[in-house]
């Protein structure tokens, strides 16, 4: 059987990165890692072609090659998936789609032959036998939370690297905590499920045998599930893994609670982490009572950012506005704690109610949902009726954006951010991308942007306050250029309808 394996193409948002990208001459962030972990499950006799949609198109000759095409999407790829699902349809194709946007949307797309849902380690095998048996049903499903040990390698032989700018490994799905607007633990469970050292290792020999030196992210739903596990087996590894090695620095997320062990920060620093993104979400006590986010209760979560920095841990934090107990002042107090905290990749959202959520139950049950999620967070709308009423909600989180992502405020948080931030253990490997994008910075930044002057303050700034990081006061330029072109032509547009 011939198989394409289809990932529908992103659209521009905080995460994309793509005006970032186009510094270091890139397409897409990351790669598909479920796809390539699902192709590492199919039967070694079928052929198998990768069309990432958001590094390449699909052409005729890829449909007339394939004889079935293989869907995996979230929801914030739910309108290119539509455009997929159809042109394979029309091409005769039979249709297989799984991932996160098909668990709650399943039913919107009559075009798709065979849904397997949940996991692939769960569900893929009982599909594969029922197809070779030529009796597949349409739909397949699993309450059970498949043990990682059994996750193969993901397929790396199946990527062009040239295309991204980072890669991917999964270490643990599913996370301790159980946060009202949050459906990881509905998709994956509360407790951590892990892979092995080996694995984990096995995986990232794959990368660095296929050349690959760049960053790698550890996808988890929460890194630091299984802190004794950490300490004692994965951390030790990864630093034995990369002595002798060059480039290779990871990031992550992770709870608050990371800064309460100095420890574990240490270890992570010294195996290669070097950013972490943490969901601070709000500086009000009582919303986060209201979202069950215990864990960053009864903290000064300013000082928790700072213990990081100084860990040698770069933060990026997510922040919700939104919330029942969210009044008026919310929005000069999120700006503040964004501002003090030196959080440069701050993703600021309103509050939206994914299916499967506690809050999506609670919010339908009394009337408060108007439509469907976006899946989008930082797209200027939101899918549940506020307490502050709507018009007060778009106006207050406009003026978050405005200000936090105005040149003057970006680059003063840049600064913050460095006078705290102790420079990496481990540094990635010097490229001729990067070369190029610091030059590139000069010239559209240092020149042709509105940021220009706040630009060359901070490049006269760092030589002499901060000169080993110098190349993250660059990149955090270019994530600034990046993120106001999103809020400016995506969630402005959003806002404006309003």
């Amino acid at each position: 059987m011939n198989v394409l394996l289809l990932y529908p193409e992103f659209p521009d948002t905080f995460w994309s990165f793509k005006h970032a990208l186009s510094f270091v001459g890139k397409r897409a962030s990351l790669p598909p890692l479920g796809l390539l972990t699902v192709a590492a499950m199919l039967p070694r006799t079928w052929s198998l072609r990768l069309v990432d949609l958001n590094v390449g198109k699909l052409r005729d000759r890829d449909l007339d090659w394939a004889d079935c095409a293989f869907i995996g999407a979230m929801v914030v790829q739910r309108e290119a998936t539509h455009r997929v699902v159809n042109r394979c349809k029309a091409a005769g194709l039979r249709i297989v789609a799984g991932g996160p946007l098909f668990e709650s949307e399943h039913e919107q797309f009559e075009a798709v032959d065979h849904f397997v849902l949940n996991e692939a380690e769960a569900t893929l095998p009982d599909f594969l036998r029922d197809l070779a048996q030529g009796c597949a049903r349409r739909r397949y499903t699993s309450t059970t939370f498949p043990d990682l040990h059994t996750s193969p390698r993901p397929r790396w032989d199946l990527l062009d690297f040239r295309r991204y700018g980072n890669m991917a490994v999964q270490f643990s799905r599913g996370c301790p905590f159980d946060c009202e607007f949050c459906n990881v633990t509905a998709l994956f469970g509360r407790r951590s499920r892990i892979k092995s050292s080996d694995q984990v290792l096995a995986e990232l020999d794959g990368l660095y045998a296929q050349g690959w030196r760049g960053d790698v992210f550890f996808v988890d739903d929460n890194f630091i599930g299984k802190t004794s596990f950490l300490k004692t087996d994965l951390l030790p590894a990864l630093i034995r893994w990369r002595q002798g090695k060059r480039g290779n620095t990871f990031f992550t997320e992770a709870s608050i609670n990371l800064a309460d062990d100095p420890e574990l920060m240490d270890r992570m620093v010294e195996a290669g982490f070097t950013r972490v993104f943490v969901g601070i979400e709000t500086p009000d006590e009582q919303s986060l009572s209201e979202c069950s986010k215990i864990q960053n209760k009864n903290r000064d979560l300013l000082a928790d950012v700072r213990r990081m920095q100084q860990a040698g841990l770069q933060v990026q934090g997510g922040f919700i506005v939104g919330f029942d107990h969210d009044g008026p002042g919310i929005f000069q107090r999120q700006i503040d704690f964004i501002q003090k905290s030196g959080i440069v990749t701050a993703m600021v959202g309103m509050l939206q109610a994914p299916p499967g959520t506690r809050l999506f139950a609670r919010l339908k049950g009394v009337g408060r949902l108007r439509g469907a999620s976006s899946g989008d967070n930082v797209d200027g709308t939101t899918n549940i009726v506020p307490v502050m009423g709507v018009d007060a909600l778009v106006r207050g989180y406009r003026t978050i954006l405005d200000h936090i992502y105005s040149p003057k405020a970006y680059y003063a948080r840049i600064r913050t951010f460095l006078r705290e931030y102790e420079a990496p253990r481990v540094r990635g490997r010097l490229q001729l991308s990067h070369i190029l994008a610091l030059f590139r910075s000069f010239y559209r930044l240092g020149i042709l942007g509105r940021e220009r002057v706040e630009y060359w303050k901070l490049m006269l700034w760092t030589p002499f306050r901060r000169p080993r990081l110098i190349p993250e006061a660059v990149v955090l330029s270019i994530y600034g250029y990046h993120f106001r072109k999103v809020y400016e032509r995506h969630v402005a547009g959003a806002l404006n309808r309003h």
